[in-house]
């Protein structure tokens, strides 16, 4: 195949996985299209470790990074605020109602936490660590040093600085749109490509679906490339994503139930039996609009009576260790951590049916879009 993508990346499809296991990433990249780590939820030291495995799995073909790279944090005046000066921003309530659900649902302390007030700091930071951008430029440089082809920033314009080294040791950069405005402003903050994201995707969303998103933001910023994304698990929405204009895809909900995903067994479990229909936009995890299976966890923070979510980054830090709780519990079946375990998914869940290898996935995906392109071209009277 040949589009702007291919010929940005040197790669034979235009078909980006993002991931957050390195397993996916390089086989995605070793099949013709790009893998793209996830790495927000990755300690440094993790990042180091399977960005090099990586690069020694795939060789010399090109693979991505995504990072949230902010512009600001709150606090970032005087160093940036601390862990433990974020969780005492942490309402009562929204503690007290964590503790009655897990209760509720007969979900076990883990054996080497005493209460749940210690479990809400776990996230990969100790409670005096700076929560401040500067994390996110360390975890940049680290990225950088493995030689990556593309940056992704997952939230909002990507910062000058991160524009800047990117640029300078010849990296693309790329930056992910909900609608027309965020993709101009990402193109004026320097992106060399547009990952237009409708909301039929997991994860961060915004409320404009693909179909009607691809082909507003293609032509608000042409002629910089654009991947469609949003509903994108198969060859025949790949050739509606190129027919309105996009040159490839960006994929990431098809790839959590392939052999090499990480993904928890029962969550896997879940979305390999899932329709169209279970998954839901919820902040109950982030605090920011987010698709995700609708499960037991979902439920309870919608009811009427239970605290609205806050804000990010209050909302993980709230859930981050409640969450860990869950999925350590969660592979007992019947019982309430089951029940209540779920993750970010897009509505494409409905197809993933079937586990398969991820360099399956890719070559299935092709013969689909060569099969749809080759039937519309059938339908022309010429």
């Amino acid at each position: 195949m040949k589009t702007p993508i291919t010929e940005m990346f040197e790669i034979e499809f235009p078909i980006l996985a993002f991931s957050h296991c390195r397993d996916v990433v390089a086989a995605v990249s070793k099949a013709g299209g790009m893998g793209v780590l996830g790495a927000v939820a990755h300690s440094d030291q993790d990042l180091e470790i399977d960005l090099a495995w990586i690069r020694e799995e795939v060789g010399d073909r090109p693979f991505g990074v995504d990072l949230i790279v902010p512009a600001r944090y709150a606090g970032d005046d005087d160093g940036g605020l601390t862990m433990a000066d974020v969780a005492a921003l942490i309402p009562g309530e929204h503690r007290d109602f964590l503790n009655d659900l897990l209760t509720r649902y007969e979900v076990p302390l883990d054996e080497d936490t005493n209460d749940q007030e210690s479990a809400w700091g776990s996230l990969g930071k100790s409670a005096d660590a700076p929560f401040s951008a500067n994390r996110a430029g360390e975890q940049l440089e680290i990225a950088l040093s493995h030689q990556p082809a593309l940056m992704a920033n997952a939230l909002g314009p990507p910062p000058p600085e991160m524009i800047e080294q990117c640029h300078k040791v010849g990296v693309k950069v790329a930056a992910l749109a909900g609608s027309r405005v965020h993709a101009e402003r990402n193109v004026n903050a320097g992106a060399d490509l547009i990952i237009a994201q409708g909301a039929e995707a997991g994860g961060h969303t915004g409320e404009i679906g693909t179909m009607v998103l691809i082909p507003d933001v293609v032509d608000a910023v042409s002629p910089v490339p654009v991947l469609g994304a949003g509903g994108i698990g198969g060859g025949r929405q790949m050739a509606a994503a190129m027919a309105l204009g996009a040159a490839g895809v960006w994929c990431g909900s098809v790839w959590l139930t392939t052999e090499e995903a990480e993904t928890h067994p029962v969550v896997k479990q879940k979305m390999l039996e899932a329709n169209t229909h279970d998954t839901l936009r919820s902040r109950s995890l982030t605090g920011k609009p987010a698709r995700m299976l609708r499960t037991a966890w979902t439920d309870e923070w919608d009811r009427e009576d239970t605290p609205d979510p806050l804000g990010m980054p209050l909302q993980s830090l709230l859930t981050g260790g409640t969450q860990q709780r869950i999925n350590r519990s969660a592979h007992k079946s019947g019982s309430g951590a089951e029940k209540l375990a779920t993750y970010f998914v897009g509505q494409i869940v409905g197809s993933m049916n079937r586990s398969r290898p991820a360099a399956q996935v890719v070559l299935e995906m092709v013969q689909e879009f060569i099969d749809a392109t080759e039937s519309l071209g059938n339908q022309l009277d010429v």
